[in-house]
This record gives C-alpha cells, sequence and structure tokens, in this order.
C-alpha cells in the first residue's frame, strides 16, 4: 500500500526518471567499460621491450573520452536526481499543508502544533533525503551489480561463480540489520515530532513560564524527551553503520579471493595479465555498490518510517466537503436559531442536549455563564468548527449545513479574548479582514477602532512590522488591531468574546461606544465575563453545564434572584 502511494508521488515525473534511467545506463555502461580498457592497456605495455605505443595511444584516447562521458551523464543524473526529489518533496508539503487547512478543529485541538509541523517539515525532508540517496546510489548501484556479473562472465565464468557465491552473505546480513533499524528510526521520527511540539509550546509561552518559575521543571522534562531521542537515535545509528563495515568485510573476501584464484588461472594461461587486471577491477566495482546499497537501505528505513507519518497524517479524515447545492447566503437579516441542538465533545459523555434560542434580527444577545458552561461551545457549532450530533441551526430559516461554509463564516465578524496577529506591517494584518482593501479604508477602520491614534506614534505607522511575537505592541493594542479588522470588514452579524478585556478602563470606554456604533443593525453575539458589560443586551442567555437555564434581560433576570443574579452579585461581593 505504502509503495503504491509512493509511486503515485513519483508518476508526475515519468519524463525526468526515464531520462535519469538512460543517463545511469549510459553512466554505468561506460564505467564497466573502462577496466575492459585498462586491461587492454597493460597487456600492450607487458614485457620489457614489448610495449606498443601506437595502440597504448589510442587505448589512451578511448579511456579519455569515455570517462568524459561518464562524467557528462553523472552530472545529468545528478541534475535530474535533484529536480525529482525536490519536486516531490514541495509537492508532498503542499499537499500536507492544504490537508491540515482541511481538517476539522477536533483534530487540530487535540494535536501540538509543533508535532503536526515536524511531519510536514521535517518528516518530509527526511523522506526527500532518503529518496535523493535511492535515485543517486540504489538505481546505479543495482545497474553496476548486474553489468558487472555480465562482463566478469564473458571474461571467465569460474571466478565469476567465486564471486556470485560469497556476495550472499552481503544481502543477508544488510537485510537482518535493515529489519531492526525500521523500527528504531520510526521510533526516532515520532520521538522528534515530540521534541518539537515541547520546544514550540515552550517558546510561544516563555512568559507564563517564567511567571510560575517553571523554568527547571520544563528543563527536566525536554531533557528526559531529548535522552530519549538520543536514545533512540544512537540504536538506529550504532545498527544501520554495523552494515557498513561488515559488507566491506564480505567484499574484501571477494577481491582476495579473485586475487589469489585468478592469479592461478594466469599461471596456467587460462587469462592474460591485462585480462586479470579488469577482473580485478570488476570485482573491486561490484562491491563497491553493496557499501553503496547498504547505506542506502539504512537511509531508506528512516525514509520509510517518516513517510509513514506523513501519510498517516494526510489519512486523517477532513472536514466533510460542501455538497455540490450548497447555498451562498444574500441578503443576510441576521436571523438565529438553535432548534433541539446536541452536541458532545467526548460521545459517551453527554454536554449540549436539546438547545434551542432564536436571536432576532438586529438583537444583541449575551452568552453569560461559568467557565466551561458552553459559550464558546456554542459558537463553534454556530460557525460549524465542530458539526452538531442532533438538531438544526438556521441563519435566516436556512439550515446552517446547507450553507457553505465560507459564505456562513463570511457573514460573522469576529474578536476574541485571544487576539491572532500575523507576521507583516500593521496595515496588512488589518486589511486581512477584507480582501484588497484600500489604504483609506483601513485607515478608517483604524479609527473607528481607536487604533489610529496609537498606530501614528509607531516608527513606521500602518507601515510598522509586527514581530514574530508581537514583541513591539502591548495586549491592548493587539485587541484594537482585531477589532479593527472587524470594522474593515462590516458583516451582517457579529461575535464578541470578552473583546475589551485587555484594554484599558479609558480606552474600554472608547471601544464600547465604537462597537456599540458597529452593532447597530447587526445580529450580534456577545461572550461576557463582566456581566456589567452586557446589562444593555436584548436578551441574555444564561448557560450552565451545556444548557440555557435563564433568558431574559438583565432587570428581569435580576428580579428573578436566580442563577445569574448569583453570578452577577459575586462580581461585587467583598469578602
Amino acid at each position: 500500500m505504502r509503495g503504491k502511494r509512493i509511486q503515485s508521488l513519483l508518476k508526475p515525473f515519468r519524463i525526468p526518471i526515464c531520462l535519469m534511467i538512460l543517463f545511469s545506463c549510459i553512466f554505468v555502461g561506460t564505467t564497466l567499460y573502462t577496466p575492459i580498457l585498462i586491461g587492454k592497456g597493460v597487456d600492450h605495455i607487458f614485457g620489457p621491450g614489448q610495449v606498443d605505443f601506437p595502440g597504448l595511444s589510442k587505448i589512451v584516447i578511448l579511456y579519455l573520452v569515455t570517462i568524459g562521458v561518464a562524467a557528462l551523464s553523472q552530472w545529468f543524473i545528478g541534475l535530474l536526481t535533484n529536480h525529482i526529489t525536490y519536486n516531490i518533496t514541495k509537492n508532498l508539503r503542499n499537499d500536507a499543508f492544504a490537508h491540515m487547512e482541511k481538517l476539522p478543529m477536533e483534530y487540530l485541538d487535540q494535536h501540538q502544533p509543533g508535532e503536526i509541523i515536524s511531519r510536514i517539515v521535517t518528516d518530509v525532508e527526511q523522506f526527500g533525503d532518503g529518496l535523493l540517496m535511492g535515485f543517486t546510489q540504489l538505481f546505479t548501484g543495482i545497474l553496476t551489480i548486474v553489468g558487472t556479473l555480465l562482463f566478469m562472465l564473458l571474461l571467465n565464468p569460474k571466478i565469476t561463480l567465486l564471486v556470485v557465491m560469497i556476495t550472499p552473505v552481503s544481502f543477508l546480513f544488510a537485510g537482518l540489520v535493515a529489519r531492526k533499524t525500521y523500527f528504531l528510526f520510526k521510533d526516532q521520527s515520532k520521538s522528534r515530532g515530540e521534541l518539537t511540539a515541547f520546544t514550540e509550546e515552550m517558546i510561544g509561552n516563555q512568559h507564563v513560564v517564567k511567571a510560575f518559575s517553571r523554568e527547571e521543571k520544563n528543563e527536566t522534562i525536554f531533557n528526559q524527551i531529548n535522552e530519549k531521542l538520543r536514545k533512540v537515535s544512537v540504536s538506529g545509528t550504532f545498527f544501520s553503520s554495523v552494515v557498513n563495515p561488515g559488507t566491506r568485510f564480505v567484499n574484501g573476501l571477494v577481491f582476495t579471493g579473485v586475487c589469489i584464484y585468478g592469479a592461478f588461472v594466469v599461471m596456467r594461461g587460462g587469462i592474460s595479465v591485462g585480462e586479470l587486471v579488469s577482473f580485478m577491477n570488476y570485482a573491486n566495482q561490484y562491491t563497491k555498490p553493496f557499501n553503496e546499497i547498504s547505506g542506502v537501505v539504512t537511509e531508506f528505513q528512516n525514509a520509510l518510517a517518516c513517510i509513514g507519518r506523513v501519510f498517516d497524517f494526510l489519512d486523517e479524515d477532513v472536514v466533510k466537503p460542501d455538497g455540490s447545492e450548497a447555498k451562498i447566503l444574500t441578503n443576510i437579516e441576521g436571523e438565529i436559531e438553535f432548534e433541539k441542538v446536541a452536541f458532545s465533545y467526548v460521545k459517551e459523555k453527554e454536554f449540549i442536549k436539546d438547545l434551542d434560542f432564536l436571536a432576532e434580527p438586529g438583537e444583541r444577545i449575551a452568552l453569560v455563564g461559568p467557565t466551561g458552561c458552553g459559550k464558546t461551545t456554542l459558537i463553534n457549532l454556530l460557525m460549524r468548527f465542530y458539526e452538531i450530533d442532533e438538531g438544526k441551526i438556521y441563519i435566516d430559516q436556512q439550515d446552517t449545513k446547507e450553507i457553505k461554509r465560507g459564505a456562513l463564516r463570511e457573514s460573522f465578524g469576529m474578536v476574541l479574548q485571544d487576539t491572532w496577529l500575523k507576521s507583516g506591517t500593521i496595515a496588512e494584518n488589518i486589511g486581512y479582514g477584507k480582501e484588497g482593501a484600500t489604504e483609506e479604508e483601513i485607515i478608517n477602520a483604524a479609527k473607528l477602532a481607536r487604533a489610529h491614534s496609537f498606530i501614528q506614534k509607531m516608527p513606521r505607522k500602518y507601515d510598522t512590522l509586527i514581530s514574530m511575537n508581537e514583541e513591539n505592541l502591548s495586549q491592548g493594542q493587539k485587541q484594537l488591531l482585531s477589532i479593527a479588522r472587524v470594522f474593515l470588514a462590516k458583516p451582517p452579524m457579529l461575535i464578541l468574546d470578552e473583546a475589551t478585556s485587555s484594554i484599558d478602563t479609558l480606552t474600554e470606554i472608547r471601544v464600547q461606544r465604537a462597537l456599540e456604533e458597529l452593532m447597530k443593525g447587526r445580529t450580534s453575539i456577545v461572550v461576557a465575563h463582566r456581566l456589567s458589560t452586557i446589562e444593555n443586551a436584548d436578551k441574555i442567555l444564561v448557560m450552565n453545564k451545556g444548557n440555557i437555564v435563564e433568558t431574559g434581560r438583565h432587570n428581569e433576570l435580576l428580579r428573578k434572584d436566580g442563577f445569574y443574579a448569583k453570578l452577577y452579585n459575586s462580581q461585587f461581593v467583598v469578602e
């Protein structure tokens, strides 16, 4: 199965592969012809006063031409193999990244980013290295072995038989070691992924690590994973390195046997001295590929282990694509309805069941409740980041499962508590909200979000580069840029997940006014932790343990003196 998939990767490169095979045949043919020329040259100078200079000159010229053709063909082999290998790895990375974009949120939530990065980058690179070695050494090595045997058979079948009888030992030895190294390299690849994942996680959260003084503990964990990687790497390297000396020992026996037995044949007049020299060259050429192939075989084990992890990643189930009859939302009014919705992260553990609510066009809906009550889950279901188990979700009375995901998500503007900015300029980050946005539109959006003033103080204003870790911006400034993105997009519906949580009080008042303007005429779902921020909501949905336990306006819910009242009052109780 895996072999067929590797063949499918090679299929688009049939022409370069055929050319590579052609030049490999030329290279091997010319390389195997040189011992014949050397043997004839020896026969032309053997014995005192018996040097045939005219004949020797012709042989020298022919020899130079032959090695020139061999060198040129080897150069073409290098060009073609590099072209094939690096394009295959490029295509494989493109496929892996494209596949990652189609994976459900469930998979991405359950796997560390570093482990996924390791599969897309490191494992593909390791496979490419093994593929490159296979093309450059394995194929030419096999051709050399077959061609050398044919030439030796033409010279002397008996000596060739001696060579053939000894060489199976090399294959047997290499095969036993290769079987062991495959599993070691598979463990090595897995441990490398764990180390990458842990390192990526710690680098991205150094502030938290230092705040809780976890440096020594994390260093201990890193050392444990690193030691695990070291052990399996050393074991894999040890077993793979045993192959080459072992095959060299066998090859030395082959060459010694040829020299000794060949010398007796020469003394009996069976072959000439020049033919013995040719045979010795062939014996050396015959054994050399075994050393190269043994190295390739162990590298192949590493490559196969890595490509196995990549294929496993590519085999992960993707989000079911939109049907051919999926609709695009037009003239959106903004009615949102949940009808008997059920959902569980773990099928055996019920979470949301029979959830119902209706948001009229233009209404401001607030979601409140303790941590883990299902507020974020509800948004994930509305955006189809997760698929519901039962029930229906409607936008303007259209089932969201019948709407194209892209169209559904474009109809919402999201400002989350956790901001996300990409490496690039401030203008590019704001412009992320609308493809092809003009400079004037970007500046207007920044002004509405109250971000224009601090941007003007930046070194290059809107052309200021944001670093990879956004170190040159405060948390509040990052939040303002995220809000500016939504202002630029002007979506018909909004989702605000504690959008002003990272902003100082004075700026919050200004941004709240801007958000008030943005929410006018738009259906808005506001996730609130500070209940004072949603007192003016048209409808408050109070959630607990995945269910809506209370619904109403702020004053109504306070008068009920129920769950909401307890949550609200708890924020003002001084102990």
